[in-house]
């Protein structure tokens, strides 16, 4: 089985298809998908999406892209739904949280402010994270340590071997996805190659960061088995030892992903 740690399958570009696109995904051998929020207005629209489609989870935070136009009362509101999610088995954690320092335009100050809110959450609820880390990685660890969450994952990460090793030795797995599958992304193929296996947990993001046999495409969840084929090749190990690997650092990072049923 795989686990797609990272797919917004609520977005707009999987309207037309979404429920044929989820059976896809089950029938390529992905048992979960999780579904991260992105801001007040969709919690509600992933955790029933979460219910609807076989293998579905889901996670409940603010993007940090989506910091412009939040309110204080949204980090009210996100309070409540944790709560009102704690006896759900298919809620996993929060997110997709972080900080974006790629985006021009975004104020540093407020991405902090909604950021740091969210891990105090985390900590008190003892509940893992999904951190969004462009061009961010030394700011989202510092976090993490301040507040003392020490399991989750870094979404898509693109850092050093230096910043990963220091993801890792706080609790925190690293996710990656197509990026990987593009010859040219040489230090991420070098990470997902040298890391040690229980690092690494797979992701598409889908829609966005598509392999690169379906470059400038729409990505789906189902491509995270042909993901997990490529990087399968790169260790030198077989696919099914990897996803084996794989789901079990999935778990580890997402504990509650283990109780959800299919």
């Amino acid at each position: 089985m795989w686990i797609d740690t990272h797919c917004h399958l609520d977005a707009a570009e999987f309207d037309e298809d979404r429920d044929t696109v989820a059976r896809a995904a089950q029938q390529a051998g992905v048992g979960r998908i999780v579904i991260p929020a992105v801001g007040r207005e969709n919690f509600a629209t992933v955790r029933e999406l979460a219910h609807r489609v076989q293998g579905g989870t889901y996670a409940l935070g603010i993007h940090p892209l989506f910091t412009p136009h939040a309110a204080e009362a949204d980090l009210d509101r996100l309070r409540m739904e944790i709560e009102a999610s704690l006896a759900d088995e298919r809620f996993v954690g929060i997110g997709e949280i972080g900080l974006d320092f790629f985006v021009a335009g975004l104020d540093e100050a407020r991405q902090q402010h909604f950021y740091q809110a969210q891990l105090e959450l985390a900590r008190e609820f003892e509940l893992p994270v999904i951190c969004h880390v462009r061009k961010s990685q030394d700011q989202v660890l510092k976090g993490l340590r301040r507040h003392g969450v020490h399991r989750g994952i870094a979404h898509a990460f693109n850092g050093s071997f230096q910043q990963a090793q220091a993801y890792l030795d706080h609790g925190i797995r690293l996710g990656f996805g197509g990026n990987l599958t593009f010859e040219r992304a040489r230090q991420i193929r070098r990470l997902a190659q040298q890391l040690p296996l229980d690092a690494i947990v797979v992701e598409t993001d889908a829609p966005d960061i598509p392999p690169s046999w379906i470059y400038r495409g729409r990505n789906t969840p189902d491509q995270v088995s042909r993901i997990g084929a490529v990087l399968a090749e790169l260790r030198g190990m077989s696919e099914h030892e990897l996803a084996l690997g794989t789901t079990a650092n999935a778990h580890a990072a997402l504990p509650r992903l283990a109780l959800s049923s299919s």
